[in-house]
């Protein structure tokens, strides 16, 4: 046997013929066609925005009929899968956290790192608007008034006793989600405590579950054009124009929400998961891709799942329980936006807030973002709560809500970001990550369904044998 055959034949014993892998690995996943439906959606809408005029039958016709049409009805097919998708991920991560210390374990230390880092996202956009300035010198006479919807401000009390439902339907109709979390952790740990006793429900459950991840899988594949649709449509009613009166209010949200990424989330992975950040930002940039031109977190949920599961090595229990609670609860990008749009009102109307100003502006706006549920534009109307707390003109924000849109693709994908970050420290923590998914290269051509089965039977035994829950990988 040749040296070529030799090295040839462990890989494929079964195909010899080189030709079909190499068009197999040449073949593109959904997440490269995520990229290309990305790029050729801002490229299209630039070219109508400059070529074809707003007002004429091509325009309006292609852009807001058919781009809008699509675009909306992709992330309306997004929005169908969250409350039940949300709802059996955690009563079955919950279920099988099982031990229900391990669980408080698991839930005290997410809960305190995402409130942990919201605080640190929203005091990092107000020192970086001292120095950006987004509002001084605007021209409040050159930008059209918008009619601004206002947001009632909610006292901790109330926010507190929303939590709890008076109704789980209601709730699960409405897509009320910190009480669909509530409820469903609930009955998760009942049925992880009554064990054998409830295998029927379990069971229900997990294959109910399946059926949803199978749901998703079939939705994604459309994802490509709908990601194409809602960025034309985007760039093609904005344009480069768009941020010319409010590209310094842009640029220092966008410079808050890269500080967060590259010295928040990748300092806690190198100090407290000791994991190589570059290596997880190559592994995590698509489904960051995903969320920038979604605006959705709740919608990027099943990609970070699988993403997190199959490419970083994180255990689905801890995943399948932290992300759906980091979609509701955990909105660094959108307090990021919200410090810095503070800071636009105030220097553009002249009011000075002093330090109890912007003391009050990191709680109230910690609290809205994580009243603020995961779908494009609501941290906006969130905003109105942060404005009114401080005593800022709620007609403020109609000076953004034109690039609301080019603000929520970047802040939405922090916000993913910071979720994965924290499931991936906690995992880790509790050692729930497995070293070798995450080290991998090439965690596609290695992670197929069968080897998860399989690898999931192995570490089953693994327990059993040594007596350790979860594994030590």
């Amino acid at each position: 046997m040749s040296q070529a055959e030799a090295a040839n034949e462990p890989v494929s014993p079964e195909n010899p013929k080189p030709e079909e892998n190499t068009a197999e690995k040449k073949k593109l996943g959904v997440t490269t066609w995520i990229f290309i439906g990305l790029l050729s959606g801002i490229i299209v809408g630039l070219l109508f925005n400059l070529l074809v005029p707003s007002d004429t039958p091509l325009f309006t016709v292609i852009v807001n009929d058919i781009f809008y049409i699509v675009g909306k009805g992709f992330i309306r097919l997004m929005q169908m899968l969250v409350a039940p998708l949300v709802f059996c991920s955690i009563v079955c991560g919950a279920a099988a956290i099982g031990d229900g210390k391990m669980l408080g374990k698991v839930g005290g230390a997410t809960i305190g790192l995402y409130l942990l880092t919201t605080i640190i996202a929203i005091t990092i956009a107000l020192i970086i608007s001292q120095f950006v300035n987004p509002g001084i010198g605007l021209d409040l006479g050159s930008i059209a008034g918008q009619q601004v919807s206002t947001a009632e401000s909610t006292s901790i009390v109330d926010t507190l006793l929303n939590i709890i439902p008076t109704n789980i339907f209601s709730s699960l109709s409405e897509g009320s989600m910190l009480q669909i979390i509530f409820f469903a952790l609930l009955l998760g740990v009942i049925l992880g405590h009554l064990g054998e006793r409830v295998n029927v429900v379990n069971s229900f459950f997990q294959q109910f579950n399946v059926i949803m991840m199978r749901m998703v899988t079939l939705v994604l594949k459309v994802a490509p054009i709908g990601v194409f649709c809602l960025i034309a449509n985007t760039f093609a009613s904005l344009g480069l124009s768009a941020l010319v009166p409010l590209g310094k209010f842009i640029g220092g949200t966008y410079l808050g929400l890269l500080f967060q990424l590259c010295v928040v989330y990748m300092g806690l992975l190198a100090l407290f998961a000791h994991l190589n950040p570059i290596r997880f930002l190559k592994k995590f940039l698509p489904v960051m891709a995903f969320a920038f031109s979604t605006s959705s977190s709740n919608a990027t949920i099943p990609l970070n799942m699988e993403t997190l599961e199959r490419k970083v090595g994180v255990d689905p229990k801890i995943a399948s329980f932290t992300i759906p609670l980091g979609a509701t609860i955990n909105m660094d990008g959108t307090a990021i936006m919200q410090g810095v749009a503070v800071v636009f009102a105030a220097q553009a109307f002249g009011i000075d807030l002093g330090i109890s100003g912007y003391l009050m502006v990191i709680v109230t706006a910690t609290l809205a973002s994580i009243g603020t549920a995961g779908v494009p534009g609501v941290g906006t109307i969130m905003l109105t709560m942060v404005f009114q707390s401080v005593g800022l003109p709620v007609e403020g924000i109609s000076l953004i809500m034109g690039v609301d849109r080019i603000v929520d693709m970047g802040r939405t994908a922090i916000n993913i970001t910071g979720d994965a970050v924290v499931t991936t420290v906690v995992a880790r923590a509790n050692h729930m990550l497995d070293r070798r998914v995450f080290d991998a290269d090439e965690p596609d051509a290695v992670l197929t369904d069968d080897a998860i089965e399989e690898a999931e039977v192995v570490k089953l035994h693994v327990q059993e044998a040594s007596g350790e829950t979860p594994a030590k990988f």
